[in-house]
């Protein structure tokens, strides 16, 4: 065990029992970021440990298995032994490349989750809600909260627009690689011939900005309007100008909220979702300098790239990215997604890994 990794790990635990402290007084807000990233940073290290610790014991077995294997009476066991601790030495290996792979920074975040209906009309806008049901589904299966921020329906079920928050563990990093073109083939119900249509819809997946000196937004760089929500919700909701747009000047990112009774609580989501897509947007700029020397197996994130398939008459579903085609799409659109970002998440973290071998050639 390295006694760096042990110093940094106490190191740690003095200091975000410190902060654990602080937290509680004033400058709570002062603390908080620094919290949540350091708490971060500990879990992950504590992780790192406990598996370096489990590839020593199992090397230690291996040791005592090989000094046995000249007992004419124990060589048989200890054959045996010696095997089973190198595999479990093997998988401690695989889960140490994994662990130490360079992090994502945002994959412990909550994500605002964006669906907008594509190509397709009417039916784009049902897929839309589908889409919708499918996440919520995940996210209750991954015991997160979803809140909902903001809502566009459309005439004949679904949503033109649809904006959810996501809070659990490790949202980001489960839902990152969902951000591109989703594209429908079915029949619709509209439909009296029986043709297949193809629709679309586009999902954005925006890591949540710290509340506290992340992204630091000038007043005076925004232009705010107030006015009265439509569709449903009773008469206050449609007589008040409860409603909230803001336009980030410099940007040209217009964020509208119209889904609380209240106009304080409208203005604050649409903050926060203002915050969440400069975020975005000052990462896909780093991304986009990053993408000169390469391009990620699982996509770009371009929100134009065209990522899965969701055929119905087939009872398919295929993500271009991975070249994975799974036919069990009532589970998957039920909120069975294990399997595909499963698999989304090998592929990174493989290509990773090739880039370190790479590097090390």
């Amino acid at each position: 065990m390295k006694p760096s990794l042990l110093a940094r790990l106490e190191q740690l635990e003095h200091r975000l029992s410190d902060l654990n402290g602080l937290l509680a007084s004033q400058d709570a807000a002062r603390d908080a970021a620094e919290f949540r990233r350091l708490h971060r940073e500990h879990a992950e290290l504590t992780q790192l440990i406990d598996h370096l610790e489990n590839f020593r014991r199992a090397d230690s077995d291996r040791l005592a298995a090989e000094q046995m294997l000249n007992d004419p009476e124990l060589a048989d066991f200890a054959r045996d032994e010696c095997a089973r601790a190198v595999a479990r030495m093997d998988s401690e290996v695989v889960t140490l490349e994994r662990l130490m792979l360079p992090k994502d920074p945002n994959d412990a975040r909550n994500v605002f989750l964006e669906i907008r209906a594509g190509t397709g009309g009417d039916e784009s806008a049902l897929f839309a809600g589908d889409l919708l049901r499918m996440y919520t589904r995940y996210a209750e299966l991954q015991r997160w909260q979803v809140e909902l921020i903001s809502e566009s329906p459309s005439d004949l079920g679904g949503y033109r627009e649809v904006i959810v928050r996501v809070a659990g563990n490790a949202v980001y990093e489960k839902l990152k690689f969902e951000s591109g073109v989703h594209r429908v083939q079915r029949v619709p119900e509209t439909e009296a011939q029986g043709r297949i249509h193809t629709s679309a819809c586009t999902v954005a997946v925006l890591p949540e900005a710290d509340e506290v000196g992340e992204i630091d937004i000038d007043p005076e760089e925004l232009r705010i309007d107030v006015f009265r929500a439509s569709g449903a919700g009773g008469q206050h909701v449609n007589k008040t100008e409860s409603a909230v747009r803001i336009t980030h000047l410099p940007s040209g990112i217009v964020v509208e909220c119209q889904d609380d009774r209240s106009q304080h609580r409208n203005r604050d989501k649409a903050m926060k979702v203002l915050a969440a897509r400069l975020l975005d947007q000052r990462t896909r700029e780093a991304q986009a300098k990053e993408a000169a020397h390469r391009k990620s197996l699982v996509g770009s994130g371009d929100r134009s790239e065209r990522i899965r398939t969701y055929n119905f008459p087939q009872g398919r579903v295929t993500d271009h990215r991975i070249n994975l085609t799974l036919y069990k799409i009532d589970r998957i659109v039920g909120g069975d997604l294990d399997e595909i970002i499963d698999g989304l998440t090998n592929a990174h973290q493989a290509e990773l890994l090739a880039e370190l071998d790479d590097l090390g050639a």
